[in-house]
C-alpha cells in the first residue's frame, strides 16, 4: 500500500495557501513557521490526514496572535487577584496606554525642543493631588523596588529596625530581610512575633541605626495576644527617617476596610515616606509609588538605585488615569451593593440553572487579610470549572465544597451576558 504520508504538501506549495500568505502579513516569519511545523508534525504521525493539512493550518493560523496573554472573566470574587494580573486598568488608562505607544514627550519639553529633567511628573502631580499630606512622590517600576530603594537610600550602610512580625514574604518566595539585604542595608529586628513594644525599639537605637521600618502584614493576621507600636508613637521615639510600607496602595481611609492603614494617615502620624503598589487597591497598573516629605524623596530620586528601578512611559500615563478618572473597577467591586450583587446573582442562576448561594469575596492582592465582603454567588457542578476555564471566554471561577461557585463583584456589568453564554456553552 502506498504511504498516506507521501501525500503531505511540500513547503513551497504550504507556502503559497492563502491563509498562509494572509498570516505573513499579521505574524513574524518564525512564528507562521512554528505552525506550519506543528501541523506538519500531525500529518506525519498520522493523526492528520494529509487532505486535512490546508484546512488545519488556515484554523491554527487563524487562532494565533502576535501575544499570548489572553482576556478571562474573574467570576472568583477576589479583586485583587494576582494571578490574573491583579487590578483591572480602568478605560481611561487603557487609552493612556495606547497613547503613550508612540513616540510621546516623556523626556522633552516641546516649548524648548530640550530634554526634560521632570520625568513622569505628571504621573506625580496626580498622586499628591490624590494622597492629602505628601510633598513629594516618586514612582518606581514595583512595590519591591520602592522598598528596595527606601531602605537603600534612607539608611545607606546603616541599620534599618524592624518588628519581628513584620517580617514577611511577599509574592513567589521574596522575603522582605532578603530583598532589603541584597544591598549594603543592614536589618535590625526587635520584639517578638506576635508582640513588639516601643521599648523595644527605643533599646535598638544606636549610632548604627539609620532608618526605622514599619510594614503593614500582607496575605495574613496576627491575632489573640499581640501588640504592636503606631506610626505616632515610632515618630516620637526619634528624628531619624520613618519608612511605612502600607502595601495595597490605599491613599484615604475607606469605611469598607476599617483596619486597612492609609498614606495620608501614615503621613499624617510622621512617616517621612509611605511606600505602595499601584496595581491593588489604587487600581492602576504595576508601580512601586514613594509619597513623603520633600527631603525623603529627594533622597531617593538621587541614590543610583533609582535609575535601575525607573518605572517606563506606558504605566507612568496609565497611573495618570488611572488617579486622575472616575471610573475604577477595584473601587466599584470593593463597594458593590448586596443588593445589585443579588439581583445579578439570581439572573444569571435563573439563565444556567444554578443555585443562589451566600459567597464571602476578598480584596485580594495582601490588602485586607481575612476581612470577608459578604456576597452571593451561582452554584454549578464542581466538574464545570476546569471547562469554563478553557473556553473561548475563560472565565475564572472559585471550587469549593465540591461545587463551582461563579461570582460577578469583579465583573463588569455589561459582560453579565457573555459570561451567561459561556456558561452555557458548557452546562
Amino acid at each position: 500500500m502506498t504511504d498516506p504520508r507521501r501525500f503531505i504538501p511540500k513547503m513551497d506549495e504550504i507556502l503559497q495557501y492563502p491563509a498562509v500568505r494572509a498570516a505573513q502579513e499579521r505574524l513574524a516569519p518564525h512564528s507562521v513557521r512554528a505552525v506550519i511545523d506543528a501541523v506538519l508534525a500531525d500529518a506525519r504521525s498520522g493523526a492528520l490526514a494529509p487532505s486535512l493539512v490546508e484546512a488545519e493550518l488556515a484554523a491554527r493560523l487563524d487562532r494565533t496572535r502576535p501575544y499570548s496573554l489572553r482576556p478571562v472573566i474573574n467570576a472568583t470574587g477576589v479583586i485583587v487577584h494576582t494571578n490574573l494580573g491583579r487590578a483591572p486598568l480602568p478605560p481611561a488608562a487603557v487609552d493612556a496606554l495606547v497613547a503613550a505607544a508612540s513616540y510621546t514627550d516623556v523626556e522633552m519639553d516641546l516649548e524648548s525642543g530640550l530634554r526634560s529633567r521632570d520625568r513622569g511628573r505628571a504621573a506625580v502631580d496626580a498622586v499628591l493631588a490624590a494622597c492629602p499630606g505628601a510633598e513629594d512622590a516618586l514612582v518606581v517600576n514595583n512595590g519591591a523596588s520602592a522598598l528596595l530603594l527606601a531602605t537603600a537610600a534612607l539608611a545607606p550602610g546603616k541599620e534599618v529596625i524592624i518588628s519581628r512580625g513584620e517580617l514577611i514574604e511577599i509574592g513567589a518566595g521574596f522575603r522582605l530581610p532578603e530583598l532589603i539585604e541584597s544591598t549594603a542595608t543592614r536589618l535590625h529586628e526587635v520584639g517578638a512575633t506576635n508582640r513588639t513594644h516601643a521599648a523595644d525599639y527605643e533599646r535598638a537605637l544606636g549610632e548604627e541605626t539609620g532608618a526605622i521600618l514599619k510594614v503593614h502584614p500582607s496575605n495574613f493576621l496576627i491575632s489573640g495576644f499581640t501588640s504592636s507600636v503606631s506610626v505616632a508613637q515610632l515618630r516620637q521615639l526619634t528624628d531619624l527617617p520613618l519608612i511605612v510600607d502600607i502595601g495595597s496602595g490605599l491613599l484615604t481611609p475607606d469605611a469598607q476596610l476599617p483596619d486597612e492603614p492609609s498614606a495620608s494617615e501614615a503621613l499624617r502620624d510622621g512617616a517621612d515616606i509611605v511606600l505602595f503598589s499601584g496595581d491593588k487597591l489604587l487600581g492602576g497598573p504595576q508601580a512601586g509609588v514613594l509619597v513623603g516629605t520633600k527631603d525623603a524623596i529627594a533622597a531617593c530620586k538621587k541614590h543610583p538605585l533609582a535609575r535601575a528601578v525607573r518605572i517606563d512611559k506606558l504605566r507612568l500615563n496609565a497611573l495618570e488615569a488611572a488617579i486622575s478618572t472616575s471610573a475604577n473597577a477595584v473601587h466599584d467591586a470593593l463597594h458593590l451593593s448586596a443588593e445589585r450583587h443579588k439581583q445579578r446573582t439570581e439572573h444569571i442562576a435563573f439563565a444556567v440553572g444554578g443555585e443562589v448561594v451566600e459567597h464571602h469575596g476578598r480584596v485580594g492582592g495582601g490588602g485586607a487579610p481575612e476581612v470577608p465582603l459578604p456576597g452571593w454567588a451561582v452554584a454549578l457542578p464542581e466538574r464545570i470549572a476546569s471547562v469554563l476555564r478553557q473556553g473561548s471566554t475563560p472565565v475564572v471561577a472559585r471550587v469549593s465544597n465540591g461545587r463551582c461557585l461563579v461570582d460577578v463583584r469583579c465583573v463588569p456589568e455589561n459582560q453579565d451576558a457573555e459570561l451567561i453564554a459561556a456558561i452555557q456553552a458548557v452546562m
